[in-house]
């Protein structure tokens, strides 16, 4: 544990390399699992399935107590905003959000608890948006070897998309735990 300073620490960062390996990974068979979930008719439960994973995700660093009302406003606002890409977007961009903001979601809760534990990390945030956009970065030079896929310099931005969106996601839920709920005119 000399690497990580606290267990949590270690188990983040261990989630957030399975996460980046288990894409790398799925690079060559994404176009034969996308048809086998398209010809079950089972594309849109799947993408379903994977907001609740990403939305649980970004909830999870709270378990320990109940959300005030500030914090389901803000978790709300997160659902709805990720809702209206879902619907707005195509199946490419919508597994680029998926995957790569569960990524920004770990490396951005590794780093506050390297913090929290006396690490010196100045500004997480910003550290997990760039090292979950050099993540996508490397997918995609991945894909510039692979014969049946393409390097494309637009999914470099979705990528560091959704790692701003799920990162942001994560800072605003944490602001709002931080305050207490009071009611207006106290």
């Amino acid at each position: 544990m000399d690497r990580f300073l606290s267990r949590r620490e270690r188990r983040l960062w261990l989630w957030a390399a399975a996460s980046v390996l288990a894409i790398w990974a799925t690079l060559p068979l994404s176009g034969i699992l996308v048809e086998l979930v398209s010809q079950r008719r089972m594309l849109d439960q799947t993408f379903f399935n994977l907001f609740v994973v990403l939305v649980a995700a970004i909830r999870w660093s709270g378990l320990e107590r109940r959300p005030g009302r500030r914090e389901l406003w803000v978790y709300a606002a997160v659902i709805g905003a990720y809702g209206m890409l879902f619907l707005r977007t195509g199946l490419e961009e919508r597994s680029h959000l998926f995957e790569y903001g569960l990524v920004g979601v770990f490396i951005y809760q590794a780093l506050l608890e390297r913090r929290r534990a006396g690490g010196s990390v100045r500004v997480p945030a910003v550290l997990a948006i760039l090292i979950t956009s050099l993540s996508g970065a490397l997918d995609e030079g991945i894909q510039w070897f692979l014969p049946n896929r393409v390097f494309d310099p637009i999914d470099l931005g979705f990528n560091a998309f959704a790692a701003l969106l799920s990162v942001t996601a994560s800072v605003a839920v944490g602001w709002a735990r931080r305050f207490p709920d009071r009611l207006v005119g106290e």
